[in-house]
């Protein structure tokens, strides 16, 4: 089965920095990918960036874009997402999501992520 742990959150002066981990598990397919999504009270959950083990591809939200880099420990199968520069709006729960592939495919990033672990908060004060 899969199992994904984010973990890294917390609280945070506007300006300051934070790292996420998402540890991954059970994968029963060598290619991945991986999303961080985030969703604040009354609004609709946003695909924060996205990284895959095998065509090298990344995503980043535009509001994200310049400010998070995100990476990946292949042999631990672990993803990070480093947040430098956090604003308010950036205060939300924190989730990673997965898909697998039997194959190589275009653009995975693209693709529905199917296996979802338990959010982190991040808190951003002003």
């Amino acid at each position: 089965e899969v199992q994904l742990q984010a973990s890294g959150g917390g609280l945070v002066q506007a300006g300051g920095s934070l790292r996420l981990s998402c540890a991954a598990s059970g994968f029963t397919f060598d290619r991945w990918a991986i999303t961080w999504f985030r969703q604040a009270p009354g609004k609709e959950r946003e695909g924060v960036s996205c990284i895959s083990n095998f065509d090298g591809s990344t995503y980043y939200a535009d509001s994200v874009k310049d400010r998070f880099t995100i990476s990946n420990d292949n042999g631990k199968n672990t993803v990070y997402l480093q947040m430098n520069s956090l604003k308010p709006e950036d205060t939300a729960v924190y989730f990673c999501a997965a898909a697998v592939f039997l194959g190589a495919v275009v653009d995975p990033c693209s693709y529905g992520m199917d296996h979802w672990g338990k959010g982190t908060q991040v808190t951003v004060s002003s």
